[in-house]
């Protein structure tokens, strides 16, 4: 009798004895996830908004700005596996609060900075707080959901994500007729402290230790709970000889470059080149990560029907994946093409939704080959995306400089990379674990 199951079978057996329904306890760590996806990406994109209003009061050059925005990602690349190395180590608990707590002190920390140095210091170290933040989100569902559930949670919490990036402009042009830009990034900072204050109360490491999971619950949990703290010793050295462990890192950064451009330039580049005023840019910069968070859910929706009728989790995620990433860079051209500001933002909007399709199948892949290492692996895969985000806004900087501010150039090297990431998923296993010695 395989794994899966024996659980169903344990799961009918209590749940006959004790009459008990399974009680729901898990979805709300579903739910404390989407709630803090939403908290990191108004923290982080609220700095694309304010991006003008810095570079006036500090007296920042384009390249000076562009080092800012790269300054977060380094720190934010460089902690994603020390995030979740700790989480397969300690447990979730203790790492996810402290991070939060730290990650929005420096939020706050942004309205505090005097010159370039102040300011690149406040966003590295805001960066290296967030690091750990989806690594350990995703220990947490490996720990928490059922394999069954978890590509889904996937697809729900980056729909949460990105749609909080998408209407952080909003809320940040809002908050700055009233407020001026320091004091607002000191209000969006009270989110992370309220919502660590909760987690800390209501979370545990491990199920069965949760007043809230009965009986019937916990026979649903028990294969899941395996992957719980304590798992210190991860098999880098099997990580490193694995081709599909590469490829996923290098997609993952091919996805991250384009990402980037959305939560850093996209402001910038619509008041710039598309000569939209400040209200104006902020509410077309929500298409793209509106866009993306639907992209991120539809495919965690569609995810498990399509692997049913396919017969193969394999072919469907290659599928999926290949199909999101050569869509993303078609459109991204195709989007220059439209003189009208907003019929090219939803082109845009339809890129990012074709990128983030690839979403899910990413995370998935890290808890199918992680295991009870999916926090690490989940690490490192993240880590490559966000060396993306440190290469990106300085690269478009860059880029506009020499190119005496030609975008478009900035669009077809991004679809290049898009094109890479199509190509990567073509030879990818995303689904067979590294956490089994016997398997290698």
């Amino acid at each position: 009798m395989n794994k899966k199951n024996k659980s169903r079978s344990v799961y009918s057996t209590i749940t006959r004895a004790s009459g008990a329904t399974p009680t729901r306890t898990r979805q709300w760590v579903i739910v404390s996830a989407v709630v803090l996806a939403v908290i990191t990406y108004v923290h982080r994109v609220a700095i694309s908004q304010a991006a003008p209003f810095i570079m006036a009061d500090l007296d920042l050059s384009l390249v000076e700005m562009g080092w800012v925005f790269s300054a977060f990602a380094l720190s934010y690349a460089l902690l994603q596996v020390p995030g979740g190395w700790m989480s397969d180590w300690k447990g979730p608990k203790r790492v996810l609060t402290i991070i939060v707590l730290w990650w929005s002190l420096f939020t706050a920390a942004t309205g505090w900075a005097w010159n370039l140095v102040s300011l690149l210091a406040a966003r590295f170290l805001f960066g290296a707080g967030q690091g750990g933040g989806f690594p350990v989100l995703t220990k947490t569902f490996m720990t928490w959901l059922p394999q069954k559930e978890r590509v889904r949670a996937q697809g729900i919490m980056w729909l949460a994500a990105r749609w909080g990036g998408a209407f952080t402009p909003l809320l940040f042009v809002y908050l700055l007729q009233f407020f001026s830009w320091r004091q607002a990034f000191g209000l969006i900072a009270i989110l992370g402290f309220v919502w660590a204050a909760f987690f800390w109360r209501w979370y545990r490491d491990k199920p069965r230790e949760h007043p809230g999971v009965n009986a019937a619950e916990m026979a649903i949990l028990q294969n899941a709970e395996e992957s719980a703290s304590g798992h210190g010793d991860v098999p880098w050295k099997r990580f490193f000889r694995s081709r599909s462990v590469w490829l996923l890192w290098i997609q993952y950064f091919c996805i991250g470059y384009g990402t980037y451009f959305y939560i850093t330039w996209l402001p910038t580049y619509l008041q710039e080149d598309r000569g939209q005023s400040l209200e104006q840019s902020a509410l077309l910069s929500i298409l793209p990560l509106f866009m993306a968070g639907l992209g991120s859910l539809s495919s965690g929706l569609i995810l498990g029907p399509i692997e049913r009728w396919v017969g193969s989790t394999i072919k469907t995620r290659r599928f999926i994946a290949s199909l999101g990433f050569t869509l993303a860079g078609i459109l991204l051209i195709f989007s220059l093409y439209f003189t009208d500001p907003f019929w090219a933002l939803v082109i845009i909007g339809a890129s990012s939704f074709a990128s983030d399709f690839v979403m899910p199948t990413s995370w998935g892949a890290c808890m199918d080959m992680g295991g009870k290492y999916a926090g690490s692996l989940s690490g490192s895969m993240n880590m490559a995306g966000n060396l993306a985000g440190f290469v990106a806004p300085a690269m478009v900087a860059y880029i506009l400089l020499w190119s005496n501010q030609n975008w478009a150039l900035t669009f077809y090297v991004s679809c290049g990379v898009y094109i890479i990431g199509a190509v990567c998923w073509l030879f990818i296993d995303p689904v067979s674990p590294l956490d089994r010695p016997s398997q290698y």
